[in-house]
């Protein structure tokens, strides 16, 4: 089987692409020092356990398994954190990034594909943002992936690699099998948030009801972390078949509202708890969308289970027999 390495493979994202690629008949080998993921999310393939600051243990990794490609998910990524903590983020999310890519140049691999992020536009509040928007990062995670992005597209024009910036918007579910899915600690998502508290029995806080959207509360583009993987199962191809680097926004162009993700949490789940308003929290945008078709046009990405319910439906499974909370 194809080797490919998947840095940061045991977390939410990173172990549904490893999935992906084990059933496209690749062999994804996970590379995470398991800060954030989980030991029990790597299964479909080897695991080796390293931090991508230790430059001699990514290089040894590399080197025994001789990659075609990367895909690098492995980032610190709390927003609230990282205004405390900017040096630490900077620090680990681009040097281990330039240690990655020092790694991938002395295995001879050069094809990247890299999880980036959204919030690189800033806050473009109510204006869909495409892959041709103007960044303005407004935190230091958010810097750390422009930065990122910004050295790989310098090593791309120099010939060292050539690398698909995947810019998600906001992912959410599980893997409909359950064997997969989302689970942080600390917890900071609106789905798996609101999904726990719905177990518990205990009200629901919507931050913000005067915004100007269809119901007064902030619209977030959601799609299903099943599709996100397919994304960069095709951002693999394209880069293997000889495809030049390009940046694609992941999202649906629509978005739901916090209300609408609510109301369908408890539809699925069939309970009920009480809704609350509450102030806004400073620095909300009331919306954030994708506008782009980039990834449909170029890759023949399609979002098969991104309708609502379908994600939470699948994020609820996850949250009664999710095996990582035993």
């Amino acid at each position: 089987m194809t080797p490919i390495l998947v840095t940061g493979g045991a977390g939410y994202v990173g172990s549904h692409a490893c999935k992906a690629l084990e059933q496209a008949g690749y062999c994804p080998i996970t590379f995470d020092n398991l800060s954030t993921g989980w030991r029990d999310a790597v299964r479909y393939g080897p695991f080796e356990e390293g931090d991508l600051l230790d430059r001699d243990r990514v290089i040894e990794v590399a080197a025994r398994y001789q990659p075609v490609a990367v895909m690098h998910f492995a980032a610190l990524s709390q927003v609230e954190e990282s205004v405390g903590e900017p040096l630490r983020y900077l620090r680990n999310n681009v040097a281990g990034t330039l240690n990655l890519v020092e790694a991938m140049r002395l295995a001879g691999c050069s094809s990247l594909v890299f999880s980036s992020t959204c919030s690189v536009y800033g806050d473009n509040d109510g204006i869909p943002v495409d892959e041709t928007s103007p960044l303005n990062p407004a935190n230091p995670y958010a810097l750390s992936k422009r930065l990122v992005e910004d050295a790989l597209a310098c090593l791309e024009e120099r010939g060292v690699l050539r690398c698909v910036r995947l810019r998600y918007f906001n992912v959410g579910g599980a893997d409909p099998s359950g064997e997969i899915g989302e689970f942080h600690r600390p917890e900071t998502s609106l789905i798996p948030l609101t999904l726990a508290r719905i177990d518990h029995g205990q009200a629901v806080h919507v931050f913000g009801s005067d915004y100007p959207t269809r119901d007064g509360s902030c619209v977030r583009d959601f799609f299903h972390v099943v599709d996100c993987a397919h994304a960069h199962l095709l951002a693999l191809d394209h880069l293997l078949a000889g495809g030049a680097g390009e940046v694609f926004n992941l999202g649906t162009g629509t978005g739901f509202s916090v209300r609408e993700v609510i109301a369908s949490c408890l539809r699925v789940t069939n309970r009920e708890i009480e809704v609350i308003d509450a102030p806004r929290r400073p620095g909300d945008p009331a919306s954030i969308v994708s506008g782009s078709t980039r990834a449909e046009a170029e890759l023949g990405w399609h979002r098969q289970c991104s309708d609502l319910d379908t994600i939470i439906g699948d994020a609820w499974r996850w949250h009664l027999h999710g095996a990582y909370r035993r």
